[in-house]
């Protein structure tokens, strides 16, 4: 595919990193010099420094022969406006844009197609969606969902006292039994994102992702310590565009909701919104807000600010604090990784969250759902079997897909089945897959037509 992107921010730049490691060409518009020559050192793609909504510079970045158009600058306005351009002047199949303003995003205009958008992505409702699937889990662990299916992926962090420390694949099959099939599908180990084999060793401070039926993971993890908690009492630390649609969501569970925010305008506005919730203007590095407020009392603590860096804090802190549960807003990798050690039970990303709503609908047809793994080294990708594809009837030890790639489950009329090498795929299945980043495009050619 030809791609040209405008913006090449942290989304812009992971979602063209993304699509240049599968082999398609990209062209990055960005007008900040300092930016574009950063883009320029770092990817093998065209970078154009320059204004987006100029014709004469859409035309130099090849839209005339693009596929797909994609504005994520930090204006609603000038994605909204590039799009509407390129609708008027160029015929272009896909056209995408990033509206952070939730009156715009979830107006009706979208609805029809206004300025030609095919796609609107909102970071702040993806990411706020994925805490509240989390939170209806019990905020247990990370979580990735599959659609009409109730399989899921959780992750476990191993630590000293885990079951899972130092024994191998094989021999956790044998030892326990949580009523159900389950497959560790990948490890991260020191930075690095490893697919496993059945002689693969957890080591301590792995971070190991496990998927099987909702039901068979919630008995997994009550049986290997991670016992469930009631959740009736929420605490959101933050009340900006993330804390005021998590509140939205979770208001309806019937759930009692703490907001603490230092803005006075903002505790005003959400006063408003939603009087059933306790709102309070203050700032929680205030080490005597806790104590005052009686926060620990709280089951769970949900971090929301823009400083991912404060997140982690507020988080650990709450937990240590006695809280039982918490949930922390984070984009960096790395990031991740030390909000696991320090006992985070879940971390969402907005970042993921938008790459993962955008590069689905890039690929849309018989790829159902993308998630992307760990900063970008792998992705989890689930795709449907069509009546023409080449690997119907064929069993799966006998389908030739790429080195660091496995087929995880199979979704057949809505039933999981965790498959051993004689299972036969048939037309109107869902095959759920990992894979690392640099056999992505090897993969989609077994599975796509």
């Amino acid at each position: 595919m030809n791609i040209v992107i405008l913006g090449a921010g942290v989304v812009g730049y992971q979602i063209a990193s993304q699509l240049i490691s599968e082999g398609h060409n990209v062209a990055i518009i960005e007008k900040n010099s300092e930016r574009a020559r950063y883009i320029d050192a770092h990817l093998d793609c065209i970078v154009l420094n320059d204004e987006g909504n100029s014709f004469l510079t859409l035309k130099k970045a090849g839209i005339e022969k693009a596929d797909c158009f994609l504005s994520v600058v930090d204006s609603d306005e000038v994605n909204m406006i590039a799009c509407g351009i390129v609708e008027s002047e160029f015929n272009v199949p896909i056209k995408i844009a990033r509206v952070r303003n939730i009156d715009y995003s979830r107006a009706k205009i979208f609805e029809k197609s206004f300025l030609g958008i095919d796609f609107v992505v909102n970071p702040e409702v993806e990411t706020a969606r994925q805490i509240a699937n989390s939170v209806a889990l019990g905020a247990m662990s990370d979580v990735m969902l599959f659609e009409k299916s109730d399989v899921e992926i959780r992750n476990y962090q191993v630590n000293s006292k885990s079951f899972f420390k130092n024994k191998n694949l094989i021999e956790i099959r044998k030892t326990i039994n949580p009523g159900g099939k389950f497959l560790i599908t990948g490890i991260v180990r020191e930075n690095n994102f490893i697919i496993p084999t059945g002689n693969t060793t957890i080591l301590e401070d792995d971070i190991i992702y496990i998927i099987a039926s909702r039901k068979t993971l919630t008995k997994l993890f009550i049986e290997t310590g991670k016992k469930s908690v009631s959740i009736d009492k929420i605490l959101i630390i933050g009340g900006g565009r993330i804390g005021f649609l998590v509140t939205k969501y979770l208001i309806r569970t019937g759930v009692k909701i703490t907001i603490i925010d230092p803005n006075y305008e903002t505790c005003r506005t959400l006063t408003e919104k939603y009087p059933d919730v306790l709102i309070i203007n203050a700032d929680i590095s205030d080490e005597t807000i806790f104590e005052e407020e009686n926060l620990s009392a709280h089951d769970l603590i949900i971090t929301t600010t823009d400083n991912q860096e404060l997140n982690i804090l507020n988080a650990a802190y709450g937990k240590n604090m006695g809280i039982g549960r918490a949930i922390a807003v984070v984009n960096h990798p790395n990031y991740m990784l030390i909000s696991n050690k320090l006992g985070i039970d879940v971390t969402v990303s907005p970042r993921n969250s938008t790459v993962d709503a955008i590069i689905k609908y890039i690929r849309k047809g018989e790829i159902r759902s993308v998630h992307t793994l760990f900063g970008n080294s792998a992705e989890v990708i689930e795709f449907s079997i069509q009546d023409n594809s080449e690997i119907i009837g064929i069993p799966i030890k006998d389908i030739k897909i790429p080195p660091d790639s496995l087929i995880l489950t199979v979704v057949r009329n809505k039933v999981n089945e965790i498959p051993d090498g004689n299972f036969v795929v048939l037309n109107g299945d869902r095959v759920i897959t990992i894979v690392k980043r640099e056999s992505i495009q090897a993969l989609e050619k077994v599975f796509l037509n």
